[in-house]
């Protein structure tokens, strides 16, 4: 007979059921480590792909090439995880999700370890497009793995914990850049960098002894037909498929414009070193952080349109802000944090909606559809932005693709998204 893991709820009474980790207490032991799985896979899948725009500097002197080049690696390897996440939403549904997410973690791991041993760059960029595929696909099987085990009530509560994990990915990313580069020279420190990217593997023993198929999944593949892509353009499915990649689109092309441009707009504009530029990523990582669990309470609170329209309006300002005023250092430290927390505290809204805008024998390949197309389109603003930086300012360049991105997620907030808070899956 097959294991499976399911919510184990609570009353009111047993949990702070106002509090942002009231979701965790709720779990019970099964879902607990569902949970640990998930968000371990999400911080290290955030450490490995945040590595490579810390090093942009060094590999642009490295490889002789240009900011243009550098960026298009990056959207590259977005766009890779475009397609990752679309096979891997798909095999999700035949196999199941926790087979899937293995899977995913090894590919990203051995993409980044690759990186590491590049001699040129086209082998970097065949290295960073595998660990695309990887970083993709576990980004959205994991998410709807963790959105299977917990109560309705609580998703943007454990989905903002889920995607908060990325901040921690983020910032074991910095603080392994400082280490390295402190003790080594540039030339070596990223291929060291990249190396110890590949540590991620070691998860898939955890995931293989401890975590089990949400009891969602098995019951879907084992009382229902085989699911196929196409069933997520139905008419009864368009509209979500339509809304959600729409919100990914402008969450994913924010995101990737600001950050992976933000450690190198320091360096080149502010005049700011490597070593000397950490205390201000932490800065903003910090936001992040405080982000992520924030929006997921509010949109348990709220509901999820309600934090779409509120964090990114306040994130265009926050980011024109900070690129445009004639701000001193001490004052671009102390707005990091803002400029973070508005910037993300969309995601976590966005990654309970979309798993609830979709039925459980498609969920897997709805999420992956809707996550990834907004990694397909907005994966290619890391590309523009270097590429508009060469004609202007790297901040003017950042400033316009973030504020289309938000703007997109407002509009889309708006007009065409239903409200999905309580929706049981």
């Amino acid at each position: 007979m097959t294991n499976v893991s399911q919510a184990e709820d609570v009353s009111p009474t047993e949990s702070a059921e106002g509090s942002i980790f009231a979701f965790y207490s709720a779990l019970g032991g099964r879902g607990r480590k569902t949970f640990w799985a998930c968000t371990a896979g999400w911080t290290l899948d955030g450490m490995d792909f945040m590595l490579f725009p810390l090093a942009i500097g060094t590999l642009v002197a490295v490889f002789a090439t240009d900011a243009k080049t550098m960026g298009g690696i990056v959207s590259l390897t977005v766009l890779c995880s475009a397609l990752g996440g679309w096979l891997a939403g798909f095999l999700a549904d035949r196999v199941g999700r926790v087979r899937t997410m293995q899977i995913t973690i090894l590919l990203f791991s051995i993409g980044s370890l690759a990186s590491a041993f590049a001699q040129d760059i086209t082998q970097l960029m065949i290295a960073r497009a595998l660990l695309g595929v990887g970083f993709g696909g576990e980004a959205a099987v994991a998410a709807v793995t963790l959105s299977e085990v917990v109560a309705a009530r609580h998703r943007g509560r454990a989905m903002g914990a889920y995607q908060a994990s990325y901040a921690v990915g983020w910032g074991l990313a910095i603080l392994i850049q400082a280490a390295t580069f402190a003790m080594m020279p540039p030339e070596s420190a990223w291929r060291v960098m990249f190396g110890i990217g590949a540590l991620p593997a070691f998860l898939i023993f955890f995931i293989r002894r401890s975590v089990e198929e949400p009891a969602l999944s098995v019951i879907s593949r084992q009382t229902e037909k085989r699911s196929s892509i196409a069933e997520i353009f139905s008419s009864a499915n368009i509209r979500a498929t339509v809304s959600g990649s729409l919100l990914t689109i402008g969450a994913q092309g924010g995101f990737y414009a600001l950050m992976t441009w933000v450690p190198q707009y320091l360096r080149s504009e502010r005049k700011i070193s490597i070593l000397a530029s950490t205390p201000y990523l932490l800065a903003l990582i910090s936001g992040c952080f405080l982000g992520y669990l924030t929006g997921g309470w509010l949109s348990d609170k709220f509901g999820r349109r309600p934090v779409f329209l509120f964090f990114s309006a306040l994130a265009a300002g926050a980011v024109y802000a900070y690129t445009h005023l004639p701000l001193t250092d001490t004052q671009m430290l102390i707005l990091g944090f803002p400029l973070g927390f508005f910037a993300t505290g969309y995601y976590s809204a966005l990654m309970a909606c979309l798993n609830e805008l979709f039925p459980t024998r498609v969920r897997g390949a709805g999420v992956g559809f809707t996550y990834n197309a907004g990694r397909a389109i907005g994966g290619t603003f890391p590309f523009l932005v270097g590429a508009l930086a060469a004609t202007t300012t790297l901040s003017s360049a950042i400033t316009v693709f973030a504020l289309i991105s938000y703007g997109i997620v407002f509009v889309t907030a708006l007009f065409l998204l239903r409200e999905t808070k309580g929706a049981a899956l």
